[in-house]
């Protein structure tokens, strides 16, 4: 009875959810009316045409047939196999969409739906299911291959969230709902393959994980910013598995997780790997370093940075993607190293957010939209610590709100963000969730950073007034750039102010989340069945 009332709340939260989607879809997209370039939506409709019309030998490479200047590719094998799909489908139903060269620009009623209808059937077969099975079985079942014994004691049950619920509210996050079908991307298909990676890891099958993530990098190289914990959780696996059983074993885990990985990359990159003029040209496509540090206003650390140090001015490209990795292994190392010596599912889980908050704030060609790619662990974590991932949640949409606006989509954000706001909340008990966040934090302090003075401070008070003051902000800076006019000195003043606010809290994150993760007190035992 229990689960057949949890499989009905399921429903209920995905038909919920889609219906959300489909509101919002009937909305502007990016780029819409506005030649010669368009937008996102064009670019997406544009490699359906390049893919169902040209070879494979040409998708990535400048022709009379491909002007990479006008959207060219620049995602990896499996969005140009996706688009193909999506292009012989819009062949089918009206050949106009897709007709080399003279489909450049095309705008229609039926073509919006048709666009809109391929990002919600790709959805439907990738993200949603993938959140639904994610809090299904991390609800019901054990989620470490090896015991964790933390010396913690649990959070209070009255703070635990039902699967229901929490499908609810992965799929009602605006950020993601907002970039896929308002300014129109398909960001639920390479995220849907990486929670089905976690699935998989969640039922121990770590063949069939190293496959859904090698499919999610093979189409979306962003997927980059989930790798490092990957690698590093497998590898702890193999190495705890050599100190309890012995080399043989632990090695005969690498193996087994690794083939997949070759095989995987190799058949999906088959028709690339032919010729190396080929392979050095899709890595050229994938890697623009020409492009620069970062494309329009991004909260992370170089584009504020920018605002007094104009890094173009003095920094060639080449040398600033040097400096970026750097910033971004030396980053990302702490939490890296912490996984692979305490390899649980707790930490992967935290290792995911620190990894790809890093990557966002410090690495090479940063996209606003990229910061979903941090959301989506945060949501897959929201149920251990509720206000920090929701209140990160909340800063992860406001940072994109310049490009909300920027494709006339600000309502639908407005709208959405508040119902967000309000429903969470709802659902919730701010004081309950404050205090268990704030003791849990405190717990965790080492005594001589102070822990007996930070225990007689009053956390929860203040904790509580900076969120308020923090979403308060928000609000200003959203009302400011809509009823005020920026000085005519200082034209990208609104959008610089979202960048840089959106990143000190971005900041502030990534310590608290990697303090999160190596504070945790855990114990690695073999399981024995």
């Amino acid at each position: 009875m229990t689960n057949t009332r949890f499989i009905g709340g399921d429903v209920l939260a995905v038909i919920f959810g889609l219906f959300i989607r489909w509101c919002i879809s009937l909305q502007s997209y990016s780029g819409q009316d506005s030649p010669p370039m368009y937008g996102d939506y064009e670019a997406q409709r544009h490699w359906m045409e390049i893919t169902v019309n040209l070879p494979t030998k040409d998708w990535y490479f400048n022709t009379s047939n491909n002007d990479l200047m006008y959207w060219g590719l620049d995602y990896p094998p499996l969005t140009a196999y996706h688009s193909m799909i999506c292009g012989y489908l819009a062949r089918y139903f009206n050949p106009d969409f897709v007709t080399l060269h003279e489909s450049r620009g095309y705008e229609s009623m039926n073509h919006k739906l048709f666009m809109r209808a391929t990002v919600f059937i790709s959805e439907l077969l990738t993200f949603v299911p993938a959140i639904c099975l994610y809090f299904s079985f991390t609800k019901s079942r054990k989620t470490e291959t090896f015991k964790s014994v933390s010396k913690e004691n649990s959070a209070d049950s009255k703070t635990r969230l039902s699967s229901t619920l929490m499908v609810t509210i992965a799929l009602i996050y605006p950020g993601l709902i907002l970039i896929d079908y308002g300014h129109f991307q398909y960001n639920c298909v390479s995220l849907g393959l990486f929670i089905f990676a976690l699935v998989s890891i969640v039922q121990h099958n770590y063949v069939i994980s190293s496959i859904f993530f090698c499919l999610a990098l093979s189409y979306k190289q962003m997927e980059l910013y989930h790798s490092l914990p990957f690698f590093f959780y497998f590898l702890g696996l193999c190495y705890n598995l050599w100190q309890y059983e012995g080399f043989k074993q632990g090695f005969c885990l690498l193996i087994l997780i690794g083939s997949p990985v070759i095989m995987t990359f190799f058949l999906v990159w088959l028709p690339f790997l032919q010729d190396k003029k080929q392979i050095i040209q899709v890595l050229h496509r994938l890697f623009p370093i020409a492009r620069g540090v970062f494309e329009d206003k991004v909260a992370n650390f170089w584009c504020c940075l920018n605002v007094f140090y104009k890094i173009r001015n003095y920094i060639s490209n080449d040398s600033m993607a040097k400096i970026c990795l750097i910033d971004t292994l030396f980053s990302v190392l702490p939490s890296c190293v912490d996984l692979f010596l305490n390899p649980t599912f707790h930490k992967f889980k935290l290792s995911l957010i620190n990894s790809s908050l890093a990557f966002f704030l410090f690495s090479f060609q940063v996209h606003e939209k990229s910061i979903l790619l941090v959301s989506i662990p945060v949501l897959l974590h929201f149920p251990q610590d509720q206000l920090p991932c929701f209140w990160f949640l909340m800063i992860s949409t406001f940072s994109m709100s310049h490009l909300f606006m920027k494709d006339d989509i600000l309502i639908p954000y407005i709208g959405l963000t508040v119902f967000f706001y309000f429903f969470v909340l709802s659902a919730l008990d701010l004081k309950l969730i404050i205090s268990t966040s704030v003791i849990s934090a405190q717990t965790r302090v080492p005594s001589f950073f102070g822990r007996k003075f930070m225990l007689n401070i009053d956390f929860c008070r203040i904790v509580k007034w900076t969120f308020h003051i923090s979403m308060l902000g928000c609000l200003i800076i959203t009302i400011c750039s809509i009823t005020l006019e920026p000085p005519k000195k200082y034209p990208d003043l609104y959008p610089l102010l979202i960048s840089f606010y959106s990143f000190v809290h971005f900041l502030l994150f990534f310590i608290y989340f990697n303090f999160s993760q190596i504070s945790s007190k855990v114990c690695v035992k073999l399981k024995m069945n």
